[in-house]
């Protein structure tokens, strides 16, 4: 199972980069102390007839230059890193390179299953999200009670889920292939349970899931989502071939009362 290390998006590459980068400033200090650790011990030792002891030397400004030069850049290199890609990987920022339309994909976290709503195809699934590959994903993101966090590692961009309001963001799977998707916050007994396959699909083998899932019927109403948000798991994903309009709304708004 890949993760974070086996990224198949823009935005899971571009924060491996950041691991990278952030991972190589470090070692340039790390290595070199670690180097200079073990070289002192050695030189310094009870044999070395040839290492100059001082026991009454107190300052030396070229040393403490370097060694309080060294960790300010290393604060400006990874501050730096931070603000940048902070900014360029802004979880609800569209998607600079994209050449497809995005697609629209509401998100619902449930005690302890996950509800996707495609309000544009007018379909819905549970435990189960299918995307076009090469598309942008749009998500829109919220909680029927208990605060959740939505995480696809290969992807990126953990975000979290909260009752009453909507997080955004925006996410790509560049080729087909199936990944995991799942929870990160810990909200009771079934938090082990709260997984997703992500299944990214050519774009028209998306249409065909879309239109298979419109004939199987099935309507994702208030009544059928008021049972969706009773606590419990579910054993296999389930598909809704009609959605009522303003679902997703509505379970906000059922959230705040």
């Amino acid at each position: 199972m890949g993760g974070v290390l086996d990224p198949q998006g823009p935005i899971g590459a571009a924060e491996r980069l950041i691991l990278i980068n952030a991972t190589v400033v470090m070692l340039a200090v790390i290595v070199p102390v670690i180097v200079l650790t073990l070289g002192f011990a050695w030189w310094f030792r009870a044999g070395n007839t040839r290492a100059r002891h001082m026991p009454d030397w107190e300052y030396s400004g070229p040393v403490e230059l370097v060694v309080w030069s060294i960790p300010a850049l290393v604060v400006v290199f990874l501050g730096g890193m931070a603000w940048i890609s902070s900014h360029d990987l802004d979880p609800p920022r569209p998607l600079a390179s994209a050449t497809a339309k995005p697609i629209e994909i509401q998100v619902v976290s449930l005690d302890w299953k996950w509800l996707f709503i495609y309000p544009e195809q007018g379909v819905a699934s549970v435990n189960r999200l299918t995307v076009p590959a090469g598309t942008p994903l749009h998500f829109s993101i919220t909680s029927s009670g208990v605060m959740n966090s939505f995480f696809i590692p290969q992807l990126g961009s953990q975000i979290y889920a909260m009752a009453g309001m909507t997080t955004r963001l925006v996410l790509q799977a560049d080729k087909p292939g199936t990944y995991i998707g799942r929870s990160v916050q810990f909200s009771g007994d079934g938090f082990s349970d709260m997984r997703f396959d992500v299944v990214s699909l050519e774009p028209s083998a998306f249409d065909d899931w879309v239109r298979q899932t419109r004939g199987a019927g099935g309507t994702l109403d208030l009544q059928s989502y008021t049972g969706l948000t009773k606590p419990g798991t579910v054993s296999q994903p389930s598909t809704y071939g009609a959605i009522s309009p303003g679902l997703f709304q509505a379970a906000i708004q059922q959230a705040v009362k």
